[in-house]
């Protein structure tokens, strides 16, 4: 994978996140250099969720409200079940998800992360991916769904699951290296 120094990424998630689908493309793109900053609804630090049950805390780094998308060169949206449903209500995040769109600036989901997209109203029309038990979700919301590991239409990248981490955060960081 490129190295993406003075690249900022900004990971957006609420408690619920998919343990791996957090801390893999965390890891990994510091791991390329990357600064990489944790939003959370309340500036609060997160639980995750994995193997049936809570799983590890990720330290945030400010508030949904503090984020500016100017700021930053993407943004990642983890997956797992209770995280984008509760983003998905909330309005400052999903008002984040459309600034980072309207900069045309990388925007990366995975598992369930794409109903995010489908809240922002950015799935019509975008080639995508997604956990499989919101496939009919994406395609009512207009989206020409696909069971691929990684999908990279424009400036969205999205992803089905777990297993497809090491594609989602290549995808990620190629993204960021042609945007450079």
């Amino acid at each position: 994978m490129p190295a993406i120094s003075e690249t900022r990424i900004l990971i957006m998630s609420d408690n619920g996140f998919e343990q791996s689908e957090l801390e893999t493309p965390l890891e990994q793109l510091r791991a390329l250099g990357a600064e990489v900053v944790v939003a959370t609804p309340d500036g609060a630090d997160i639980k995750g969720w994995q193997d049936k049950d809570w799983g590890g805390t990720v330290p945030a780094d400010l508030s949904i409200a503090e984020v500016d998308a100017a700021d930053y060169d993407a943004l990642v949206l983890p997956g797992g079940q209770m995280n984008p449903d509760l983003l998905r209500v909330n309005r400052a995040a999903v008002d984040v998800i459309r600034a980072f769109a309207t900069a045309e600036k990388p925007v990366a989901a995975i598992c369930h992360a794409p109903w995010l997209l489908i809240e922002a109203g950015l799935a019509s029309g975008l080639n995508a991916t997604s956990y499989n038990s919101i496939k009919t979700d994406m395609i009512n919301a207009g989206a020409n769904w696909v069971d691929e590991p990684v999908v990279v239409d424009g400036k969205f990248i999205t992803s089905r699951n777990p297993g497809d981490l090491d594609q989602f955060v290549k995808a990620i960081a190629d993204m960021v290296t042609q945007d450079a």
